[in-house]
């Protein structure tokens, strides 16, 4: 068996793609030759950076390269935009839920909002893509979903993140048993602390004390979460389905 990983012909959606881990993982995809499909939720800055990273990448290859806007927190806008990759790509190959938001707080201070949105987003977010995904997903793809260490750690003020994340872990469990028959596979990744933007706004002290949580001594970079995804989604992994994949230098906790 070849050892390389080439995905030329292939189609690969990455939500939450206009910066961090997802920006690093169209651009890991786009590498290895997928045709990738940047989603962005259309708030701040993320058009225009979604729009950015997709010119980098058409630059390097003509058309390879697309950007779809969509809140995955709601249904019908996930909906039109697997319309869309169907009529723009023909269908898709690799579904990677990447988008997630952070609401920190205790529950005690916690604000039905702040509960709900991270729910939305992280959980109901990745139903959703899944749900209509899987209509234009071929035959022997792949989904891959981001789940965290927080979902094991329990971490402080992190209920609402926590919960989702457990819960998209257990997702992917229940749809590798559903998409087995089409040979789909689907699989979690759940990365310890990655150095994002997200990640910098912890406090330092805190940093510094996860940080002797690792044994490795460092937190990841978004390069190493992305060859993990595309390791899932490539054949070098066609037996590997309804796992939890721990990215997180060694925490035990």
């Amino acid at each position: 068996m070849n050892l390389s990983i080439d995905l030329q012909g292939k189609v690969a959606l990455i939500t939450g793609a206009s910066q961090g881990i997802g920006a690093q993982m169209a651009r890991t995809f786009h590498q290895a030759g997928a045709t990738v499909v940047l989603n962005h939720p259309g708030i701040g800055s993320s058009a225009e950076d979604a729009a950015k990273i997709a010119a980098e990448l058409n630059a390097l290859r003509t058309g390879s390269a697309d950007v779809c806007a969509a809140d995955v927190a709601k249904a019908e806008n996930v909906q039109a935009m697997m319309v869309h990759i169907r009529q723009q790509h023909g269908g898709l190959d690799y579904l990677i839920n990447n988008a997630a938001i952070l609401r920190d707080r205790t529950i005690a201070k916690m604000s039905h909002e702040e509960w709900e949105s991270v729910m939305d987003v992280n959980l109901s977010g990745v139903f959703h893509c899944c749900k209509y995904g899987l209509e234009i997903l071929r035959d022997h793809g792949s989904i891959v979903s981001m789940g965290s260490i927080a979902a094991i750690q329990g971490f402080y003020g992190q209920a609402n993140y926590a919960a989702a994340k457990a819960g998209v872990q257990a997702m992917m469990r229940v749809l590798s048993r559903e998409a087995a028959r089409r040979s789909i596979r689907a699989n979690a990744i759940a990365p310890g602390v990655v150095d994002t933007a997200m990640a910098a706004t912890i406090p330092e002290s805190v940093r510094a004390e996860m940080l002797k949580n690792v044994p490795l001594g460092r937190f990841a970079t978004t390069e190493e979460i992305a060859n993990v995804a595309l390791f899932l989604c490539s054949p070098l992994a066609s037996y590997i389905t309804g796992q939890t994949i721990e990215v997180n230098g060694g925490w035990r906790g």
